[in-house]
């Protein structure tokens, strides 16, 4: 490890720099196509998203309530990446592992997804089966954090409907809400005037201006597998 490194790695929380140097991620090329791994930390430093365009697939998972109110997170304080941004209910990676690479069905981003909810928010298993995910899509995006840390993913994008419990992981998360569309608008308005402080995370945001409206429709109609589409990757760089 260099002294870089270890200045870095020694500024982290514990949780954190474990989470960096032991998850691998899986590494993509610009059509998704899986081209190798790279620890958590690697993936994320700028200058090797820079200098060697190094692209990890992503997920982000959007959960209703059965009153349709969407599921937020602040992230905790403690988080390499966008400390204290608010986003949608859980945004992290597939790891390189055999159960989080499978390809059909999207089955191994699902898994991952399962995972991180009871990770991240102490979501059961039972409450989030994988075939209760609807893949919506795949958008491609670029967005640094700050001087040293970004991200530069393909990111799935994730929409469940389910009642759930909840028990947040502060190292994790920093605090949690449901949200309508009216409150959504109302928390947007607030982090474009950057009233009290509010931050929405860069991915949140694309998701926001180019697809939330009409997929929260579906969500309220039923017909989330019509609006599905997994062949494109929306380039939002």
């Amino acid at each position: 490890m260099s002294a870089v490194t270890d200045d870095a790695a020694a500024a982290m929380d514990a949780v954190q720099r474990r989470l960096m140097f032991e998850d691998e991620c899986i590494l993509v090329d610009e059509q998704d196509n899986v081209v190798g791994h790279e620890s958590k930390y690697n993936c994320h430093l700028m200058e090797n998203i820079e200098s060697r365009n190094v692209l990890h697939r992503a997920f982000s998972v959007f959960l209703f309530n059965s009153k349709y109110e969407l599921l937020l997170q602040q992230r905790s304080a403690t988080k390499v990446t966008f400390p204290l941004v608010w986003t949608n209910t859980c945004c992290s990676h597939p790891l390189y592992r055999e159960s989080e690479l499978v390809e059909e069905n999207f089955l191994g981003v699902r898994n991952a997804a399962q995972r991180k909810l009871f990770d991240e928010l102490g979501i059961p298993a039972e409450d989030v089966p994988v075939d209760r995910f609807t893949p919506l899509g795949r958008m491609l995006y670029k967005a640094p954090s700050d001087g040293k840390w970004g991200e530069h993913e393909v990111d799935y994008l994730l929409f469940v409907v389910a009642d759930v419990k909840l028990l947040p992981n502060p190292d994790e998360v920093a605090d949690v809400k449901y949200v309508n569309r009216e409150q959504l608008k109302e928390l947007l308005e607030k982090a474009d005037a950057g009233d009290e402080g509010v931050k929405l995370s860069p991915w949140f945001r694309l998701v926001v201006d180019n697809f939330l409206t009409k997929w929260w429709d579906c969500v309220e109609s039923g017909t989330l597998p019509e609006v599905a589409d997994m062949n494109t990757i929306h380039k939002l760089v």
